[in-house]
């Protein structure tokens, strides 16, 4: 298995979220496959993942947003992904990957002076979106992600449209209820409430759009379906982002595929 370098705190349930999946990916691929016996002859423990977490100060990492079409406003906040994922490197990593949907906005700087892969969460929906036959999609998640075009031009390139650009009212709402409902918490009965209020309201035909959960947190609203990577709830189609990216991430570390979808520019 390759070392993965896991950048998380961004927050901290989502990262925790990531580390369970990861763990029962791994382990579950081993028990389906056949894990090879010990010296002795007895069937040895089932591997989990080799992983190293380098765990981010989410609070710091907000201020230093920069502002949507301002590359250079994004310096400081690119620096402290990119030092982290070197970091990672030097630590023994084999390929990174970010527990978080708002640092893929800027992952195209970010790479730059990376050497090792980074697996994008953007490009692994958006192909998980169109192979599961959906056409539409509205993306929810934090301000940085629903006002930047990245998912959009993912989904576009697997023949799926996203939304337009929501309100801003509606984006600084949702934002505010991410953080305030699933920072300190990794469930939220209010959290699920609001985002099936948003689906009610911008979902015009649930059979053929699906909502990406598009902020790494947003899948804890639904703990039903937390190890599902495509589900129904409410009468709506959900993507959950996170299952998705671990997804990828377990196919490149236990040599299910060569590379990581999009490594060569970021999504």
């Amino acid at each position: 298995m390759k070392k993965l370098g896991l950048v998380g705190g961004l927050a901290w349930p989502s990262t925790a979220d990531y580390y369970r999946l990861l763990c029962e990916g791994t382990i579950a691929h081993f028990d389906e496959t056949g894990h090879q016996v010990d010296e002795t002859g007895h069937q040895g423990l089932l591997p989990t993942p080799p992983v190293m977490i380098e765990s981010l100060v989410m609070a710091e990492t907000r201020l230093l947003r920069g502002e949507t079409g301002n590359e250079k406003s994004w310096s400081a906040f690119d620096d402290v992904f990119r030092n982290s994922i070197n970091r990672l490197e030097v630590a023994g990593c084999e390929f990174a990957a970010i527990a978080s949907n708002t640092p893929h906005a800027r992952l195209h700087a970010i790479r730059n002076g990376i050497n090792i892969p980074v697996v994008s969460i953007i490009e692994a929906s958006a192909r998980k979106t169109a192979q599961s036959g959906f056409t539409s999609a509205l993306v929810l998640g934090t301000s940085v992600t629903m006002r930047e075009h990245n998912y959009a031009q993912a989904l576009k390139k697997f023949s799926v449209v996203a939304n337009r650009p929501l309100a801003d009212a509606k984006i600084d709402h949702l934002q505010q209820v991410i953080d305030t409902e699933f920072y300190k918490t990794a469930e939220s009965d209010n959290g699920r409430t609001v985002i099936i209020d948003y689906c009610k309201t911008l979902v015009t035909d649930p059979k053929s759009t699906a909502v990406l959960l598009a902020c790494t947190e947003l899948p804890l609203a639904f703990p039903e379906h937390s190890n599902s990577a495509v589900f129904t709830s409410e009468g709506f189609n959900f993507v959950n982002t996170s299952v998705v990216h671990v997804e990828a991430i377990l196919d490149f570390m236990l040599g299910r595929v060569s590379e990581p979808d999009d490594n060569n520019q970021g999504s």
